[in-house]
């Protein structure tokens, strides 16, 4: 089955689209056949950070949706038009949408919206479009993240020998604008995997680059401002103590939580000390590096073997020699820290390919969540299905 996978994640960095060939005899394949990133209109972006910002109308809400859909469409075909790939030719698409808000009490999710909406996919593309997936696993009291650890479970365990280490367990981690984990027991092992946001990834490091250019950056480029900087330790020290870190999995959060008023305040905190601005680059660079490191060094179940570091972070050279250090000083000893592409894998396609896959076993009926990563407590069918004008080919298929 072609499966087109649509995504955009919490930097609101680009609209990644993957065509993918996806099959399940003998055992499931998920094979990349075209990827692209499709920029965000800046009009656009800028109302999607005006709703992370918090209280807005409904009017601006409803039109977002309408908005975000039509962008998801129109970067689906302008991909499928660069592949020289006919709409005709697509089976299914797997719309993540956009987060705008992730409510979490209690460590509870009270509620989680991603808009744009699948049936204006379906209708624009011709194609069956399953969205909205997070809802079904927040009704069964999971926390509706990480959803890709789905696609971790199925097809990135590691071997029973790892770099060495017998039973070694291998780290998934998302450096995307929140970050997030999935422990992955060997093939060999009955142990559940575990998946949970480790917190802030390049949100506030995005952020802290444009305050020190005066908006001329949107992100540190190699992070060069991090490296042109000194850690303070004592701020480190006192974002550390932020109650998320220390909450027990499963957990998930956003930029509701980790908000550029939060970084406010740091900033403040940084300036009263007399901290150049490349030092509070360096600083919040080594809050994601730090919280990563010590939130395995608190929850990981295993022993740990390697690293595989995807998203945006991952192309942050000091970010990856922070997070390699502080793994160093956890275990006492060295860590492995690699590429998707290590593995074989486009680390810039993997969450859109994750995407493709959850809608590939939504539309078969097959449960899309892992409840001992999500804190769901049963598995069960994620999203909502848009019928697309191919809906009854697409039903005759699946019969077949």
């Amino acid at each position: 089955m072609n499966v087109l996978g649509l995504m955009s994640g919490t930097s609101v960095d680009g609209i990644d689209v993957v065509l993918a060939e996806i099959v399940d005899t003998p055992a499931l394949r998920v094979e990349q056949r075209f990827f692209t990133t499709v920029p965000w209109q800046e009009s656009l972006r800028a109302a999607l950070f005006a709703l992370f910002a918090g209280p807005t109308s409904t009017a601006a809400l409803c039109e977002a949706n309408v908005q975000v859909a039509e962008a998801f469409a129109q970067a689906a075909l302008t991909a499928l038009a660069e592949a020289g790939i006919a709409p005709s030719q697509v089976d299914l698409i797997g719309s993540h949408g956009q987060t705008v808000w992730h409510e979490v009490q209690a460590g509870q999710v009270r509620g989680t919206l991603q808009i744009g909406a699948p049936s204006i996919i379906a209708t624009r593309t011709g194609i069956t479009t399953v969205g909205n997936f997070r809802v079904a696993d927040v009704a069964v009291g999971g926390q509706g993240a990480p959803l890709v650890s789905t696609y971790d479970w199925y097809l990135l365990r590691p071997p029973p020998q790892l770099n060495g280490i017998a039973g070694g367990w291998r780290a998934v981690q998302n450096i995307g604008g929140i970050a997030n984990v999935t422990f992955l027991s060997p093939s060999d092992q009955d142990a559940a995997p575990l998946a949970f946001d480790t917190g802030p990834g390049n949100a506030l490091i995005d952020w802290a680059a444009g305050v020190a250019t005066q908006g001329r950056l949107s992100y540190d480029v190699d992070g060069q401002l991090a490296a042109a900087g000194r850690i303070d330790e004592e701020l480190l020290t006192d974002w550390l103590a932020h109650p998320y870190f220390a909450e027990p999995p499963p957990k998930s959060t956003g930029r509701e939580r980790f908000t550029f008023t939060l970084g406010e305040g740091w900033l403040a905190a940084a300036t009263a000390r007399g901290l150049p601005v490349v030092d509070f680059v360096a600083t919040i660079t080594a809050l994601t590096a730090v919280s990563i490191a010590e939130a395995y060094a608190r929850f990981a179940p295993g022993p740990l073997a390697q690293v595989v570091v995807g998203g945006g972070g991952a192309r942050n050279p000091v970010l990856m020699a922070h997070l390699a250090r502080e793994l160093h000083s956890h275990y006492g000893r060295s860590v492995e820290v690699c590429s998707h592409e290590a593995l074989g894998i486009n680390a810039d396609a993997k969450e859109a390919l994750a995407f493709a896959l959850l809608a590939y076993l939504t539309i078969h009926g097959a449960a899309g969540n892992v409840p001992a990563c999500t804190g769901a407590n049963r598995q069960v069918v994620l999203g909502e299905i848009a019928p697309g004008a191919n809906y009854g080919a697409l039903i005759r298929k699946l019969f077949r």
